[in-house]
């Protein structure tokens, strides 16, 4: 899941970065909060199939208008209010958080390895992954939504997957998305040799006064995304083949991208995520912050689709309280995980070292368990979490697994 899955999930031992030593807890803070977003991605495509405000159900073939199925590949009767919670809050700040951790590691990672052999490493951790999770993962998972339309058969479903125009990978759209982040950090090596020390001034003090830090990067993300979200949609999604992307979010996620790399590169110890830095003492703070963010979003959101429909200046007051948010649930993760995950932990190590595997396999658990549920007489709650806790231990389980081949682990 990181920009380097390798580093970031080792937390055994000491790791020289730059000029400086990054300690065991640093890397554990670092690890265990990409763990903890991965749980969350678990959770929130756990959670959607009972969404409340998601169609009743499917169309009776794959290759219908609107294809719901890309999203949300089962659709269950039972539905729960607080689900449409989860995934909202979830869906505006996951994302971006994934990428700031995974630029946190780039620039050192350029430096000590150069462009070249950079590429050559991101094509072996990030591409075939992608291609493997695509290709295999992802029409397993979509499956039993060929299923749920009332058709059956292999040789049905291919017909339809055939003929859709593209080939939806799922989750898998964040791993290619995050090579060509890399790809790009690399060319800029090139063109500007010192970009990623210049990207980290701007986290310069940012121990003493993060909220500095923080007005930079709502101010970057908005210039990018409020554009972006008012001339396609906040919901619009491109693709060409396999590689799709939120078309309003991705210029978004390559400021979180930037701005970790910068991170990083200022270094760990003495800037944003330093352990006596504000950042960590004030977590409480952060997370009431994100907690009164997220629900001014979500009343503008509203407000905007329901009561302000078409309005342009409603419009972009949502994009601007929705960049607000993921600001705000970033810092608070970031201040919570820097604060108290400073001591290794056995299981969460194993969780750590197994993420990015799981992160590439669950959707296929995720689908398949959500439609064996759809007749079981259970409430949307319980369903869900039964969703959850089997598609984690089954990921968990079988990465744990494939990770004793030696090539595979090398790469995951």
């Amino acid at each position: 899941m990181s920009a380097n899955p390798s580093v970031l999930a080792t937390a055994n031992s000491q790791h020289r970065v730059g000029p400086e030593i990054v300690s065991t807890q640093r890397f554990a803070a670092i690890s265990y909060l990409r763990a903890c977003v991965t749980l969350l991605v678990l959770g929130h495509h756990a959670a959607i199939a009972y969404h409340p405000f998601l169609p009743a159900t499917h169309q009776t073939s794959l290759l219908a208008q609107p294809r719901f199925w890309e999203g949300f590949p089962i659709l269950d009767s039972q539905r729960w209010t607080g689900f449409a919670v989860f995934v909202g809050f979830n869906d505006i700040f996951f994302m971006a958080l994934m990428f700031f951790l995974s630029g946190l590691f780039v620039w050192h990672s350029l430096e000590r390895k150069g462009a070249g052999q950079f590429v050559r490493d991101r094509g072996l951790r990030l591409g075939i992954p992608f291609l493997v999770a695509a290709a295999l993962v992802a029409p397993l998972a979509y499956y039993p939504a060929y299923l749920q339309t009332g058709a059956s058969g292999i040789a049905g479903f291919w017909q339809q997957w055939s003929r859709l125009g593209n080939w939806p990978a799922g989750p898998a759209w964040f791993v290619w998305v995050l090579l060509a982040f890399d790809l790009l950090a690399a060319g800029l090596l090139m063109l500007r040799p010192n970009w990623g020390t210049t990207i980290g001034q701007l986290s310069a003090g940012s121990d003493r006064r993060p909220i500095r830090f923080f007005g930079i990067l709502v101010a970057l993300s908005a210039a990018v995304y409020v554009p972006m979200a008012v001339i396609f949609n906040p919901f619009s999604w491109a693709s060409f083949g396999p590689f799709f992307f939120q078309t309003s979010r991705i210029l978004h996620y390559f400021v979180y991208f930037l701005l970790g790399a910068g991170v990083g590169a200022y270094g760990l110890q003495r800037g944003l995520l330093a352990s006596d830095g504000k950042l960590a003492r004030r977590w409480l703070l952060w997370s009431i912050a994100a907690f009164f963010a997220f629900a001014i979003a979500s009343v503008v959101g509203i407000a905007t689709i329901t009561a302000h429909p078409g309005s342009r200046p409603w419009e972009i007051l949502s994009d601007l309280t929705f960049v607000l948010s993921c600001a705000a649930s970033s810092f608070a993760f970031l201040a919570l995980f820097v604060r108290f995950a400073q001591t290794p932990r056995k299981i969460w190590d194993s969780l750590s070292n197994n993420a990015y595997g799981m992160y590439l396999v669950h959707y296929a658990f995720v689908s398949w368990l959500q439609y064996a549920l759809l007749k079981a007489a259970l409430p949307a709650i319980a369903k869900g979490s039964l969703v959850f806790v089997g598609t984690v231990a089954l990921s968990w389980i079988t990465i744990a697994a494939l990770r004793k081949i030696p090539a595979v682990a090398r790469v995951i």
